[in-house]
């Protein structure tokens, strides 16, 4: 059995609303004869006159009566479904978004940005979890719904990316060590003894390539995964940690920070999401409030001198 033309309900909906071949002809913008013959088919498909002539007019049959409510709906269904995504009731919204940082990001944007959903999608929840590595296979099969990070050569092409902030790396110590006195020169800096930050099996990385012209090396004393374990050990030692200056701003409380003494490039902070996601109302509103909290921070942290 064929499988029947789905476009008939649209215009048997509207014979049964115009009672008329040539209103319905014009409603859909077609002409009476598409018209006619289109009733010809509803009539072939279905079995039944469905309009039969009364005097000038059409009336229908009592399967014309009996389905027209349940075409109605159906017509309104697809509507529904093919039409732009209604506005979201951010009020009554409840939804849970998974979103992958590195550590640093929650503590220091979290609080801003929980007391924004809270105040415009009271049943919106957040669940942040540790970024561990830049691959985007937690973008592609939807168990990571957003990503903060810098793009790198392992970013999925597909995956969308929209700069949230500038940032550069500063050196950390604690108050009180003889780094926060003083110029910070190159050689002062490297005669220090360093935490490296690193996710790899590699302790060197483009601090040390900034100070080998300089004829400098630092000494690694300690290598860690992540930026609060560096502040932590820096905070309560003479240890010198090197982080991103924004994105650690509230884990630094309490610590003496400072200007890199080599040039180093900037990074960009990004938000990454995957495609599928790219129209979702309710995901393109969280991703405003991301980037909007994340502004408003940069305007207001002093930066170093």
């Amino acid at each position: 059995m064929a499988a029947p033309d789905l476009n008939l309900l649209v215009t048997l909906d509207a014979l049964l609303a115009e009672r008329s071949v040539a209103g319905a002809a014009k409603r859909l913008r077609l002409s009476p004869s598409a018209m006619s013959r289109a009733l010809a088919r509803l009539r072939e498909t279905t079995g039944d006159p469905l309009l039969v002539r009364a005097g000038r007019g059409l009336v229908p049959t009592p399967r014309a009566i009996a389905l027209r409510e349940q075409v109605g709906q159906l017509v309104q269904q697809a509507n529904t479904v093919l039409g732009p995504a209604e506005k979201p009731d951010f009020q009554h919204l409840v939804r849970t978004f998974t979103v992958r940082t590195r550590e640093g990001f929650v503590e220091n944007f979290g609080l801003d940005l929980i007391a924004r959903l809270e105040r415009e999608a009271p049943g919106v929840r957040l669940r942040f979890v540790q970024k561990s590595d830049k691959e985007s296979a937690p973008l592609r099969d939807g168990s990571v719904d957003l990503e903060t990070g810098v793009v790198g050569g392992t970013t999925g092409p597909e995956v969308r990316t929209q700069a949230l902030f500038q940032d550069r790396f500063i050196g950390v110590v604690r108050l009180g060590h003889a780094l926060s006195q003083g110029p910070v020169t190159p050689a002062r800096y490297a005669a220090g003894r360093h935490i490296d930050v690193s996710r790899r099996d590699h302790d060197k990385g483009q601090v040390d390539e900034a100070l080998r012209p300089l004829g400098l090396e630092r000494t690694i004393t300690v290598t860690v995964g992540g930026f609060s374990t560096a502040l932590a050990l820096a905070r309560s030692s003479d240890l010198i940690a090197t982080v991103p200056e924004r994105y650690t701003g509230n884990l630094r409380t309490g610590m003496h920070g400072f200007p890199l003494p080599v040039p180093m490039p900037e990074i960009t902070i990004s938000l990454l999401w995957h495609p599928r996601l790219d129209a979702d109302p309710v995901h393109r509103w969280l991703r405003g409030c991301v980037r909007e909290v994340c502004a408003q921070q940069r305007r207001a942290s002093p930066e170093l001198e």
